[in-house]
Parts: C-alpha cells; sequence; structure tokens
C-alpha cells in the first residue's frame, strides 16, 4: 500500500490513478488529519508527502514519522514545487529518502518509487549483526544498541552508520556517502552528510566516537 499525501486533487488523484495501472495499491489523502487517522490501522509500503499542506507541513510530518519507533522505516519521497537548495536539504535531512519537484512526470514518479523499494527491500533481505566495541547493529530488525540500551535512528541515519561500519578503517568521502546512501547530486547536497553525521553521533553518545572526521575528505569508522 502506498499512501498519497497531497492537497491538490488533480495531481493527487493523477499519482493515485498511474499508481493503480502500475498494480500498487494506493490511497490518496488532502489532509493531515487523514492520514493520520489511516496510520493507525494500516501502514504503507511507501509514502509520497507533500510539503505544502493545510494543517500541518510535510517537514514537520516526517519529523514525527522518523521519531516514531513504529513508523521511522516507512520510505518518505517528498513532493514539492519548491526547488531550492535549502528546500531539499531541509526534506533531506529531517530523513527523507528522495524527493520530486514538482511539475513532474508520472512514469518518473514511478521510477523513484520502484528505486526507492528496492533499497529498503535490499536491506531486508540482508542479515547480519554489527559490533564494533559497545556498538550493536542488527540490520534485518533495523535496531542499534550501544551499551544494551537501543538508539532509535532515522532510516538515513541508520543507513549511514551501517555503510560506516561495513567500510571500517576506510575513508569514505563525502560523495561516496551521498551516492550510496541518497543517490543525489553530490555538488549541491554535501552540507546533508555533516548534518546527519553530527545527529548520529549526538545520538550513540560515547559511540559515536568511533567515527572520525578526515578534514577536507569524508569520515570513517575506527
Amino acid at each position: 500500500m502506498i499512501y498519497i499525501l497531497e492537497d491538490d486533487e488533480n495531481i493527487r488523484k493523477l499519482i493515485v490513478y498511474t499508481l493503480q495501472s502500475h498494480d500498487y495499491k494506493c490511497r490518496g489523502f488532502d489532509r493531515p488529519s487523514e492520514f493520520w487517522a489511516s496510520l493507525k490501522s494500516t501502514k504503507p509500503e511507501l509514502l509520497l508527502l507533500d510539503i505544502m499542506l493545510p494543517e500541518e507541513d510535510g517537514i514537520s510530518i516526517l519529523k514525527k514519522i522518523r521519531q516514531s519507533p513504529l513508523l521511522k522505516s516507512i520510505p518518505v519521497i517528498m513532493l514539492t514545487a519548491k526547488d531550492t537548495e535549502f528546500d531539499v536539504v531541509t526534506g533531506l535531512d529531517a530523513g527523507a529518502d528522495d524527493y520530486v519537484t514538482k511539475p513532474f512526470g508520472m512514469m518518473a514518479l514511478v521510477s523513484r518509487i520502484k528505486a526507492v523499494l528496492r533499497r529498503y527491500e535490499k536491506t531486508e533481505e540482508v542479515s547480519e549483526i554489527l559490533e564494533v566495541n559497545d556498538l550493536k547493529i542488527d540490520i534485518t530488525k533495523h535496531e542499534v544498541y550501544v551499551k544494551d540500551h537501543q538508539v532509535f535512528l532515522t532510516v538515513k541515519e541508520f543507513d549511514l552508520l551501517v555503510l560506516l561500519i561495513q567500510n571500517r578503517s576506510k575513508v569514505m568521502t563525502r560523495e561516496q556517502l551521498l551516492d550510496s546512501v541518497w543517490k543525489i547530486d553530490a555538488d549541491i547536497e554535501s552540507r546533508t552528510v555533516d548534518v546527519h553525521i553530527k545527529t548520529l553521533r549526538q545520538k550513540l553518545e560515547t559511540a559515536g566516537e568511533l567515527i572520525e572526521t578526515i578534514r577536507g575528505v569524508g569520515y570513517k569508522v575506527n
């Protein structure tokens, strides 16, 4: 099930029609209150989320989803009429998996949806436990523990940490991290890596010291 939270009726209906024609089950909402109510009974496989909405903006909704242990694993693609670097970075920093700028082609949107869903399916297929000192990561369950205390990370923070751990002792450039975790243009979005690393270190507390900054290059885990 794919949820579409978009207040423009024409766009919402067109997206629903297109996804259904590609054999996706989907449901559209024009107001956040209806979306939150539906989440109580059905958790979607993916959410298409507009930024400019009545009642509550999309960034606020995204932050709430990423802070919820039950909802944080939902893939989210932002739909926005804005195309400035600030808006893109804000959405990605809040935990969005991808973004599409209006006006967009329906086939291009379907392609982005398939790409995001494939990344999540690949993660779920991996059964592996990663451990470094007091840090333990259960990739299958999408859980992180520091000294047996669970730490709740957003999807992007989790993917970033796993990538660094899997490449332990290897310096990962910002461009490599952006390409592997965000799949976006490194030339305009490198700042988002630094923001996520900062938040990741704070959440990991003492284990955050494992992530070393290589000045002018990127990051690595000792």
